[in-house]
């Protein structure tokens, strides 16, 4: 018997004022393994995640969340659950070090005093956990840190709090060719531990090489989200542009959206 699924969005739906930027979203995430949030731009991908982060709220639709439905009122509440998020700028302090980062609002104390012993420990244990070697010091300035590894620190400071999902934002934009596979095998790693992941990437080589499932947003509408092993760069390119493939065999939309009711 499948497991079920660890998220589910029901018909999310999302106005900004005369915009529909989601028109009834359903899709589902699996503990375990990587799903890949694909789209154009204006496809709604951002406004979808913000939901999800509380930091929008839905207008009409459902967070089932293990098998229960759920509100996030706000990104605190999100994390409470076991969500947490990685943006494209990271949100990582360069005056700071690498565990003050990884603590940064939520320090551990010893009576008045900050426990540093504790704060380092954890955040070495984190990191061996996470196979990072490329970070040499963990008391390093995150301002000497190179994409990769800022990026590295960003993941680690993301699933060090007991998550069970993890979405990360563009998580290989404007990295080199040695950085991105540094951090597509973190992003494979952390699956393998039995976590939730969501990316979301402009980059489809990057998706194919790291995803198990490819959910296909277009125009607020998900039109797919078919397992990587059944779809083609070629076909995720025809759906991600007109919403249907003349080749992919898998299902087809559900929703037709006129684009002249979209405005993007």
């Amino acid at each position: 018997m499948a497991a079920p699924p660890l998220l589910e969005l029901r018909n999310i739906k999302k106005r900004f004022a005369a915009v529909q930027v989601l028109r009834g979203v359903n899709m589902a995430l699996k503990a375990g393994e990587v799903t890949a949030l694909v789209g154009d731009n204006g496809a709604g991908k951002s406004t979808l995640i913000k939901c999800l982060a509380g930091i929008n709220q839905l207008d009409e639709g459902s967070i089932i969340w293990e098998g229960r439905e759920i509100h996030i009122p706000n990104p605190k509440a999100a994390a409470v659950v076991g969500i947490e998020f990685v943006y494209q700028d990271l949100a990582l302090c360069n005056n700071l070090d690498v565990v003050q980062n990884m603590f940064l609002g939520r320090e551990r104390r010893r009576g008045i005093f900050l426990d540093d012993q504790s704060m380092e420990s954890a955040a070495r244990s984190t990191l061996s956990s996470l196979a990072v070697t490329t970070v040499r010091s963990v008391r390093q300035k995150v301002s000497g840190l190179s994409g990769g590894q800022r990026q590295s620190v960003a993941v680690a400071k993301a699933v060090m709090w007991n998550s069970k999902l993890v979405v990360l934002d563009e998580p290989t934009a404007a990295l080199g060719v040695a950085q991105t596979k540094q951090v597509l095998s973190l992003v494979r790693r952390l699956a393998d531990r039995g976590l939730g992941v969501l990316i979301v990437s402009h980059n489809l080589a990057d998706v194919l090489s790291v995803a198990d499932s490819v959910a296909v947003l277009r125009l607020g509408v998900l039109v797919a989200q078919p397992s990587k092993k059944d779809i083609t760069s070629r076909e995720l390119v025809e759906l991600i542009t007109t919403g249907r493939s003349s080749t992919w065999s898998g299902d087809r939309p559900v929703v037709s959206v006129d684009e002249e009711e979209r405005n993007v």
